[in-house]
C-alpha cells in the first residue's frame, strides 16, 4: 500500500493520514477482504511509538485506543452523549450490542526501538446497508427524545478520532492502562457478560476486564482471574477463548 511505503520515508515527528472515499482492496482480520462502500469513515493513520514508554511495552493496547476514540469521537460532542455507539473487544465498534459498525485493524513494525504502527479504522457513517450507520442511530435518537441532532459527516469524524487518539496515547503513555480503561469500560459492551472457554460447551467464564497488556480478563467458578486470549482467528471474538499456559 502507498502509506505502507510512506512511512518510512517521512520525518519522525510529521503524522500521515490516508482518506478513502471508498475502497476495494481492504483488508481484515486473517486476509479477509474488507470492502467499504461510500459512506463509511476509512482512513489509515501512521503512528511511531517508542518502544522503551508505557504503550511501547503494550502495543496490543492500540486497537483498543483507536475503537475508543472512535467512539469518544461521537459521544463527546455535546447532545450527542448517549448515542448507543459502543465499543466490542479487542477491536470492533458497535450500536449497542447489537450490531456492528465498524472496525480497526492494527500492523506494527519495529524498527530499532520505535514502532511504526499502520492503523486501518473504518466505520459505517452514512450508509443503511447492509447494517446500520451512525446516522441512522442520530436519527433514531431524535425521534425517541425529540431532539433535533445534525447528521454527522464522515471528514468531521475522521479528524475528531484522530485528535482523540492522540489525546488517548498521550494520557496512556503518562499514567499507563489505568489512564483510559475507565472510560473504555464505559463504553464496553461485556460487562457481566458470560463467555465459554476453549469450545462451544466448554466452562463458562464471567468477563471482567482487560489485563495491562489489553488481552480479555475472565473469572472462572473456583479459578480466580485469568487472562484469554483468541484462539486462533475464530473472531467472533468471544467464541472460543484459550487460557495460554
Amino acid at each position: 500500500s502507498l502509506i505502507g511505503r510512506l512511512m518510512f520515508e517521512l520525518p519522525e515527528e510529521m503524522g500521515l493520514i490516508a482518506v478513502a472515499a471508498r475502497q476495494t482492496q481492504g483488508k481484515g482480520r486473517g486476509g479477509n477482504v474488507w470492502l467499504s462502500p461510500l459512506g463509511c469513515a476509512l482512513s489509515t493513520l501512521h503512528i511511531s511509538i517508542p518502544l522503551h514508554s508505557n504503550l511501547g511495552q503494550r502495543i496490543p493496547f492500540i486497537q483498543h485506543l483507536v475503537s475508543l476514540a472512535v467512539v469518544e469521537a461521537v459521544r463527546s460532542i455535546p447532545g450527542y452523549e448517549d448515542i448507543e455507539l459502543r465499543v466490542k473487544w479487542p477491536n470492533d465498534i458497535y450500536y449497542s450490542d447489537l450490531m456492528k459498525l465498524g472496525g480497526v485493524l492494527v500492523n506494527s513494525t519495529l524498527v530499532e526501538t520505535t514502532f511504526h504502527i499502520l492503523i486501518g479504522f473504518g466505520f459505517n457513517v452514512n450508509n443503511s446497508n447492509p447494517t446500520i450507520c451512525i446516522n441512522d442511530l442520530i436519527a433514531k435518537f431524535n425521534r425517541e427524545e425529540g431532539t433535533e441532532l445534525q447528521p454527522l459527516s464522515a471528514d468531521c469524524l475522521i479528524a475528531r478520532t484522530v485528535t482523540v487518539l492522540e489525546r488517548l496515547i498521550e494520557i496512556f503513555q503518562e499514567k499507563g492502562p489505568n489512564g483510559v480503561l475507565p472510560q473504555y469500560y464505559k463504553y464496553w459492551v461485556h460487562s457481566g457478560k458470560q463467555v465459554r472457554l476453549r469450545s462451544e460447551d466448554g466452562p463458562v467464564a464471567w468477563i471482567v476486564g482487560i489485563d495491562d497488556y489489553g488481552y480479555l480478563q475472565v473469572h472462572q467458578e473456583g479459578k480466580g482471574v485469568e487472562s484469554v486470549h483468541p484462539d486462533g482467528n475464530s473472531f467472533d471474538m468471544l467464541r472460543n477463548l484459550i487460557v495460554p499456559k
